[in-house]
């Protein structure tokens, strides 16, 4: 794995391979002017154990940010995470362990702390001998310290699928959580869609672990495509992506205003007809009333990112840009928004290598203000996971997994952009 200083990224930009490149690189061309950011990566050194994937990395209301990861032990997996403050890390703490979870390269856990500074995880539990059986669990702890006896989110007790999970801040002590649930696909023993749909279902939870107002959102979703929330000035934005009886997977949403959730409305009409599933779902990020999604499609038979903005809360998005396509693009996403912009995270693999790419845009996306390839991965294929990424004080920290000597390993890095003399 090699981080790419300063000197490169100058180079990127003079050169404009940052803006992309004809129909024989690896990156596609795009018509504007050349971005005028110098971006700039330096290793952000992690405090993971040595073997270590599926990692996930949020911002706290006190402004300290959390990475959680799983390793393994003798007898099965440990979920652990560390607080990141004052500019450094503080010891590792446990979360939970068990011999029989479900651990997957794609459905992984997640970490959030909710308004009153409480820490919530989110992993999964398997429920039967199926190979696709597992149940989605849940625990709350008000110091980062002791734990509560973890929950099962979803009481339907199907022998199926729970998982790809979001959470929210909900209120001022609790969260919202939604997950793809197959208790309408429990007599399927084969991983198919004899029996029925997968669904999205939403709940809420107090502070009290009680839950509350569980709904079904969707009633026909992608089987194995991750959520995302966040939470806009108007309520929560959730985005998955969505199935219909004639196989079309588009990036779907669903928000939750004071009214309640709103009817289901697609981000945009990509039309991808794909009979499978393709194991990857959006991102999305917001400010305020800003809202931005970015994801993976390919609806002409080439794989590209696509990437909107909304204004308005996510009622409406404009047309998206394309940032990157071709058979190298992964579908593996991630954005973060702060004040300056937006920032763009993903992963391309050729024949050499897998690489991570973060891109900056302008708020509205009308410009792409520098593109920096982040890193050179010794992993590839599936292994190496789903990127994470944050937005801090006008930089982006970025954290993912790598396979070095087989064993899974988490890196990180710190990406400043830095303007130049050369402006809009």
């Amino acid at each position: 794995m090699r981080l790419f200083p300063t000197s490169i990224a100058v180079v990127c930009v003079l050169l404009g391979a940052c803006s992309g490149a004809d129909s024989s690189g690896t990156v596609a061309a795009v018509a504007e002017p050349r971005p005028y950011l110098q971006l700039q990566a330096v290793p952000w050194a992690l405090p993971a154990d040595p073997v270590a994937a599926q990692p996930d990395l949020v911002a706290t209301p006190d402004g300290s940010l959390l990475l959680a990861w799983l390793s393994p032990d003798a007898q099965g997996h440990r979920l652990r995470y560390a607080r990141f403050a004052g500019n450094q890390w503080q010891a590792p703490r446990q979360i939970a362990r068990g011999d029989d979870w479900f651990v997957n390269w794609a459905d992984t856990p997640h970490l959030l702390a909710s308004a009153d500074g409480a820490l919530w995880a989110q992993w999964l539990r398997k429920s039967a001998g199926t190979p696709y059986a597992y149940d989605v669990q849940l625990a709350r702890s008000a110091d980062g310290v002791q734990w509560s006896t973890p929950l099962t989110v979803h009481d339907d007790g199907s022998a199926s699928e729970h998982g790809f999970v979001s959470l929210w801040p909900h209120g001022s002590d609790g969260i919202g959580i939604a997950w793809l649930d197959g208790r309408n696909t429990a007599s399927s023993t084969d991983h198919s869609h004899g029996s029925g749909a997968m669904t999205l279902r939403s709940a809420r939870f107090d502070a009290g672990l009680r839950k509350h107002e569980e709904v079904e959102l969707d009633a026909m979703t992608c089987d194995c495509c991750q959520t995302g929330a966040s939470v806009a000035a108007e309520g929560a934005v959730l985005v998955y992506r969505g199935r219909d009886t004639g196989e079309i997977r588009d990036i779907q949403l669903r928000r939750q205003t004071a009214a309640g959730w709103q009817p289901v409305q697609r981000v945009h009409a990509d039309h991808w007809m794909m009979p499978a599933c393709p194991v990857n779902g959006p991102s999305v990020t917001t400010r305020g009333s800003e809202v931005w999604v970015a994801w993976y499609t390919a609806p002409q038979g080439e794989p590209l990112l696509r990437l909107a903005h909304s204004s308005d809360g996510g009622a409406t998005f404009g047309t998206p840009r394309e940032p990157d396509r071709g058979m190298e693009v992964q579908g593996r996403v991630q954005i973060a928004a702060d004040a300056g912009g937006l920032w763009l995270a993903w992963l391309r693999e050729d024949g050499h290598a897998q690489s991570l790419w973060l891109a900056r845009y302008s708020p509205t996306l009308e410009r792409e203000l520098g593109r920096l390839q982040v890193a050179v991965l010794q992993g590839r294929g599936r292994g190496t996971g789903f990127p994470r990424l944050l937005a801090d004080d006008g930089s982006a920290r970025l954290v993912w997994t790598d396979v070095v000597d087989g064993k899974p390993q988490l890196r990180g890095a710190l990406v400043s952009a830095l303007p130049t003399t050369d402006t809009p």
